[in-house]
Formats: structure tokens, sequence, C-alpha cells
């Protein structure tokens, strides 16, 4: 099974199924484009029918869309532990997912991920409105459940908004403290902390994604 990727610096929705199959330690080959360079679209016309990724490629099988491929690696690999066992808690993460995924998208053109940067960037006012949507569902989802993610045991939700949880910290955005220890439970994943020191090492500068000033 490959995973095609792009720059772990800044790709967002290649660090969702990668984080999953790498956190579940189930076997694949990553193949990594280098986004925005001169042959990317290219290399990537190559494996994606989007050329975008990330794109999954088992066997016959390819999967170009980052949910999509999270469902069939629960469906296939993970005897449907993807998602919350309850149907009431899977219905929901589905829902949180599912609104990540189609939403927010002051949120992503103002803070766009940069693993390897501490920035400030000035918020418009849809921006904070979305940024305080996130915080407010994370703290409904971890006050109601035990356990360390948004629905007790790690599961497809924390994957979504694991890039959520990055950019956070890149723009030093303040949320409440039930959503900062989440931050950082999710960001010292040792399966996060492999994707952030690749992303660090990585040497390509994408200047569209390079917003904001230095924190000091």
């Amino acid at each position: 099974m490959e995973l095609v990727i792009g720059n772990k610096n800044y790709s967002s929705w290649s660090l969702r199924p990668w984080l999953l199959l790498t956190h579940f330690d189930i076997d694949f080959e990553e193949t990594r484009i280098a986004l925005r360079q001169p042959r990317s679209h290219e290399f990537l016309a190559e494996r994606s029918p989007s050329s975008k990724v990330p794109v999954l490629i088992d066997s016959e099988l390819i999967v170009w869309e980052s949910l999509a491929i999270c469902e069939y690696i629960s469906e296939t690999y993970l005897n449907n532990n993807g998602w919350p066992q309850h149907s009431n808690d899977k219905a929901v993460a589905r829902a949180y997912a599912s609104e990540i995924h189609a939403d927010f998208q002051a949120l992503r053109s103002e803070l766009p991920q940069n693993c390897r940067a501490t920035r400030k960037v000035k918020l418009s006012e849809q921006a904070k409105h979305e940024i305080n949507r996130v915080d407010g569902m994370w703290q409904d989802a971890l006050n109601r459940h035990e356990g360390r993610f948004l629905f007790g045991d790690f599961s497809i939700a924390d994957c979504m908004f694991a890039p959520v949880a990055s950019r956070f910290t890149t723009y030093g955005i303040e949320v409440s403290d039930t959503s900062q220890a989440y931050i950082e439970r999710v960001l010292t994943l040792p399966s996060m902390q492999r994707w952030l020191e690749a992303a660090i090492a990585e040497p390509e500068v994408i200047a569209a994604f390079e917003v904001g000033t230095d924190r000091d």
C-alpha cells in the first residue's frame, strides 16, 4: 500500500491519513511529492486522478481524498475501529470530521499549515468566529467523553483536527485550557512527532504559505 503525500510542512490534507496509518502502525510506503515545484503537477498527474494529494494506492484501488482514505483504512485495516464504537458517538464524530473537512475557509486561508514556524497574524472576524467554533467543539467532545482524545480513544476525528492543532500552535492562537491540553496531547503523539520532525527538516519553502510575522 502506498500513500502519496505533499510537503509535510505545508500539506494539512496529507497529514490526516498519514497520521491514521502511522498511529495504528499499518504498513505502507510513503511517496512525498514536493508541491509547487517545476514538475510537481507532472508527478502528481501520474498518481492522482485529481492531481492533488493525498492519494492512497492499494493494489488496483486508488483513493484520492483524505476523509475517504481514512474511511477505507478504518474499514479495511482497522475492523472499523477508526471511529468510536458507540453508534451515537460514531455519528457525532463523523459530523465533526465532515465539518472540518468542508468548512472553516477563513481559518484555512489565514492560518495555513506551517509546522516549523512560530508566527502571529491579524485575524478577520470570520476567522475568530471559526476558531471559537473549533474551541467549542473540542470542549464539548472532551467534556462528554473519558479518555485523552475527542471521543475517548484516538479516532479519525482526531486525525481530521490534527492540522488545526498544529496551526493553533504555529500562530499562538489562544483557546480554552481544555482545548490547549488536547492540542498538547495531539502534538506529542509519537506519530505526530515523527511528522513534525520531518516537516522541520524539509528544504522547500512555499512563499504563499509563509504568512504572518515572527513571534518574539
